[in-house]
């Protein structure tokens, strides 16, 4: 009985609180009151910091790897990490925050790598932390700082520089419009400076001369009342005469003053109009005379400002052809060039005494002058040729790069064309 005793089996306990498993290979047994605990935390290391997929720095850790710069542009940024536990060491969580970037802490359980794709440049610092299998943490982990280098568009001072340049802009075309406005002023103001500038020469060139020449014959035909009344009668007709011209030119000259600007038909019409308006009023001449409008090359629309200037300076000219040349034949020719702009007025009358035409006209009249200021004002030239009794030919020339509205280009590629075609 002693020795069966003695070999008897020991069975547990089934209240002392262990568990007991038995797998197909063995026993084991789990004490729930004494569950064992890792007090010991991981230690953490960061180990490479790869950018745009090519590694910059490798093994740091610490102060060391302080103050690290990467270059300009730098995109795709991934940063290694790593933590040592020999118990259980896939167990291992990490936590991590880019101080700078992320708001909070980024649970990313067991992976081992941070990824970044959207770093602004400036300074930051990545600190990781990580957990042993016991859920202990080491908050004191590993931490890096490091800088993203700023491209030339993104430094301070290219950012104030666009400021600056942007204001200096500004304050250009500010400086610009003022020119502008000032420049307009200047016009309209020597505009109407001009404008009445000849309303003076033409009120002293005709109604003033006019009416002066009426008042010395109205003189004259009261000395001769007396003693010779027929002479008398014949000088109060002259002086009738003249005071009609002057109204006739006093209403050419109101028509002139509130004469709109000749846009509505191109520059032939409007002479030819002019032309026949001045054949058929009661101020010509007397005489009957043959007139014509003559166009020369490919017509071509013209700036309204110069095809306004240049009507009124040739209605003038046809006006003094019908008026004083005395001729039968009056001739307008519009020549369109590739160069310039041709307007010639031509008539086969008494002419004008060269020695005049060299001094801009006679004495105290302003007819002449100021159609050549006309003229320049508009870039044009005006020539005369006039002797006495062969005729009067004025041309106005202005350069097709002020008169046209248009470029030629298609004119010019027709020429280039054909003298390729027949060289």
């Amino acid at each position: 009985m002693h020795r069966r005793a003695a070999t008897a089996r020991k069975w547990p306990n089934p209240l002392d609180g262990k568990l007991w498993f038995l797998p197909f290979d063995g026993v084991s047994v789990i004490d729930p009151r004494h569950l064992p605990f890792n007090k010991l935390p991981p230690p953490v290391h960061i180990e490479q910091i790869t950018a745009d997929r090519k590694p910059r720095w490798q093994n740091l850790s610490g102060a060391a790897a302080s103050n690290l710069r990467l270059p300009a542009l730098s995109r795709d940024l991934q940063i290694d990490y790593t933590a040592l536990s020999l118990v259980a060491p896939e167990k291992i969580r990490f936590k991590y925050k880019l101080e700078g970037h992320d708001r909070d802490w980024q649970d990313v359980g067991n992976r081992r790598q941070a990824f970044y794709n959207d770093l602004s440049p400036r300074h930051y610092r990545f600190h990781v932390m990580a957990s042993n299998n016991s859920g202990l943490w080491n908050e004191a982990g590993d931490s890096l700082d490091f800088s993203i280098d700023p491209a030339y568009y993104q430094t301070t001072w290219f950012r104030a520089s666009c400021v600056a340049a942007f204001f200096a802009l500004l304050w250009a075309l500010h400086r610009y419009r003022l020119h502008q406005i000032k420049h307009e002023f200047n016009a309209r103001l020597e505009e109407r400076v001009g404008e009445r500038t000849r309303i003076a020469r033409e009120l002293h060139d005709t109604l003033l001369q006019s009416f002066q020449g009426s008042l010395i014959a109205m003189q004259a035909a009261r000395n001769f009342l007396s003693r010779r009344p027929e002479k008398a009668g014949e000088t109060l007709d002259n002086a009738i005469n003249m005071a009609s011209g002057a109204v006739a030119e006093g209403r050419d000259a109101i028509h002139d003053l509130r004469l709109q600007p000749a846009v509505q038909s191109d520059l032939p019409q409007l002479l030819t109009a002019a032309g026949q308006d001045l054949a058929h009023s009661e101020d010509a001449s007397g005489n009957p005379v043959i007139f014509r409008v003559a166009v020369e090359g490919e017509r071509q629309a013209l700036d309204p400002i110069i095809q306004d200037e240049a009507y009124r300076i040739a209605r003038e000219l046809l006006r003094n052809s019908f008026r004083h040349a005395q001729a039968s034949e009056i001739e307008a020719d519009v020549r369109y060039d590739d160069r310039l702009l041709r307007v010639r007025i031509r008539d086969d009358g008494k002419g004008i005494d060269p020695e005049i035409v060299k001094a801009g006209g006679r004495a105290g009249h302003w007819g002449l002058l100021g159609m050549r200021e006309r003229a320049t004002r508009i870039g044009g030239r005006l020539e005369f040729w006039s002797e006495a009794g062969a005729g009067t030919e004025v041309e106005l020339s202005i350069p097709a790069s002020i008169a046209y509205a248009a470029p030629r280009s298609g004119r010019r590629f027709q020429l280039i064309r054909k003298k390729k075609a027949n060289p």
